[in-house]
């Protein structure tokens, strides 16, 4: 079939009328444009839904502009809808871009489901019975189709299922057409449009058995083939993901009948996971006081260490470091419990005779929203498992009690030892050791988003900081194309498979602009991150330990923290430790553990503290 005499006539497409020079530049621009867009996803995102709302707004304009004696109804219908539908983009996909993540879903969906719809009815692609797609008819083609129909389905179901993943994908796609479309316009800038002969039109008839469409329908098979596999394989490794989270059971339920009265023990069971040999461990549920006052419950693990020491084991109560903001990601949960919270020494805290009391704090594992770096919450969480623990008939244990925290849990234990004598004045703390603590929570806020992993725990403060005080709200504190990554990131664990999804937002976020819709320590947020900071005073000893390779707490805002307790006449020991980052401080081999170990020995055995401020 050859080329017709109205195909000649045809006049040439709008880009062959443009000049060759503007094709260039524009080619040009597109591919340094998607080349920048690539890496930065939260900024491709916007100029998708600029370039999207304006398409469809010159769209309708241009159906709307049509000569008066040619416009229909119809296309004064389809201008108007065109103009809403890219208003609508340009005011309200900017804002939400989870319908984003969700209009990807449902057009995979429906497109998935056209073609399957399609295939079996028996119909081309195309939709119309023309020769020229005879070859689509064939089974091939048709069970080809069905595949792809398939594969779309299964990839729109993931995209509603992972939204954060699904706009970074939108994004990376977007910046890759940008960039497929310069090479197009590059191209034909630079090369004149070959005019094809008729032999290059002939297509493939099942009467001659030749011509290029021959081979398509198995090339289609073997392509929709390998669709539908990799997007069952997707949707495999989503649900493992999904499947590998911890799930909170009836032990962390509340009873119907709670005492008003914090640090009451409600319930206690055996528990095994992880527990050193030569000790014995429960968890125990038990009340204590949330963050803004209200009773709550928490969890603990409980180890007591077998047959060591004549008298009651002295108390290491453990504050753990950051394990995730959602509910199912309290240690006792997990299945490393200690190493999840990065507890350092624990065979030695055994081997030395000492009982440990490790605190999941509020909203891990039990009802209510996780006060993440908000002391408060987290002071009363350890300072009511003590009093829990000492209320146990399964064991007997010395007042004596040495508060450790590494990272979250630094803070919480400096704020443990700042409360301690007005919350719980009966308990006998004898030291304070915060390890690399996320102590000046608004230096810390504010240099997240250049660490690598920053973004992840800035999403863990904006949730915690949203959820406990109504004037923060999400919506106020992260950028539009931020908050379903922001959103997502906050529900996963991170011991859990599904915290990959999260690390693929936070390295992809890495090189582009920050999350903050505001600097956080403007505004409300600030305000209430600098009530968060403890300043004391401290009535106990305190032990401060900071790697000098920290990424993510950093040495500089450390030293300048403790600068400011030494001028405010706190008295506290300063060690650093060169070469260590912020989870190689707490490493067995860390320089730190022995310091550590003979610290607390030194507290529990009531010798005098030396050193000076810092």
């Amino acid at each position: 079939m050859g080329v017709s005499a109205t195909d000649q006539e045809r006049p040439a497409p709008w880009l062959d009328r443009v000049p060759r020079w503007l094709l260039l530049v524009l080619g040009v621009v597109a591919v340094v444009v998607g080349v920048l867009l690539a890496t930065r996803p939260l900024t491709s995102l916007s100029a998708l839904t600029l370039t999207l709302g304006a398409a469809f707004v010159v769209t309708g304009a241009v159906a709307l502009l049509t000569d008066r004696e040619e416009r229909t109804r119809w296309d004064v219908a389809r201008g108007v809808g065109w103009l809403v539908l890219g208003l609508l983009v340009l005011v309200w996909l900017r804002t939400s871009f989870d319908l984003l993540a969700l209009a990807v879903g449902v057009v995979l969906v429906v497109s998935g489901a056209s073609r399957i719809w399609t295939a079996v009815r028996g119909a081309p692609l195309g939709g119309t019975a023309d020769t020229s797609v005879t070859a689509l008819q064939t089974s091939p083609g048709r069970v080809a189709s069905g595949l792809l129909g398939a594969a779309e389905i299964v990839i729109g179901v993931l995209a509603v299922r992972w939204p954060d993943l699904t706009l970074l994908a939108v994004a990376v796609v977007f910046a890759v057409r940008l960039v497929m479309l310069g090479i197009r316009l590059v191209r034909r800038a630079t090369t004149r449009p070959a005019v094809a002969r008729p032999a290059d039109r002939t297509t493939y008839s099942p009467a001659s058995g030749t011509g290029p469409g021959r081979a398509r329908p198995w090339l289609q098979l073997v392509g929709g083939a390998l669709a539908l596999v990799l997007a069952l394989g997707a949707a495999f490794l989503g649900v493992q993901a999904r499947s590998g989270a911890p799930a909170v059971d009836a032990f962390y339920a509340t009873p119907d009948e709670v005492p008003d009265e914090p640090g009451v023990l409600l319930r206690s069971e055996p528990f095994t996971r992880d527990v050193p040999e030569g000790a014995t461990g429960w968890r125990i549920l038990y009340t204590t006081t949330a963050a803004d006052g209200a009773p709550a419950t928490a969890s603990a693990i409980v180890l007591v260490p077998e047959g060591v020491g004549a008298g009651p084991p002295p108390v290491i109560a453990w504050a753990h470091g950051t394990t995730g903001f959602a509910t199912q990601c309290a240690p006792s949960l997990l299945q490393h419990p200690f190493e999840a919270g990065a507890m350092p020494a624990l065979e030695q805290v055994v081997d030395r005779g000492w009982a440990l009391v490790a605190t999941d704090y509020t909203g891990l594992g039990t009802p209510g929203p996780h006060p993440y770096l908000i002391g408060p919450g987290e002071a009363h969480s350890v300072l009511d498992g003590i009093r829990a623990a000492q209320q146990f008939s399964e064991v007997d244990l010395s007042p004596d009690t040495v508060v450790w925290g590494h990272s979250q849990g630094g803070h919480a234990a400096l704020w443990t030892g700042q409360l301690a004598a007005d919350y719980a004045p009966e308990l006998t703390l004898r030291g304070v050791v915060a390890m690399a603590p996320a102590a000046d929570v608004v230096a810390l806020a504010e240099s997240l988003p250049g660490s690598s992993v920053g973004g992840l725990f800035a999403s863990y403060v904006i949730a915690a900081y949203a959820a406990h005080y109504p004037e923060i709200t999400l919506d106020e504190q992260v950028i539009a194309p931020a908050r379903t990554l922001v959103r997502e990131m906050s529900t996963r664990c991170l011991a859990e498979p599904s915290i990959l999804a999260s690390v693929v937002s936070v390295f992809s976020l890495a090189r582009d602009r920050s999350v903050y819709a505001r600097p956080p320590a403007e505004g409300a947020l600030g305000e209430r991150l600098r009530e968060n900071v403890p300043t004391g005073p401290f009535p106990m000893p305190v032990l401060l330990a900071q790697g000098e390779a920290d990424d993510l707490i950093l040495p500089t805002d450390q030293r300048q923290y403790v600068d400011r307790l030494c001028s405010a006449g706190q008295s506290l020991a300063y060690r650093t430790y060169p070469g260590r980052d912020h989870l190689s401080l707490v490493e067995p081999e860390s320089e730190l553990i022995e310091d550590l170990l003979e610290w607390t020995a030194d507290r529990f055995e009531g010798n005098p503290v030396t050193g000076g401020c810092g």
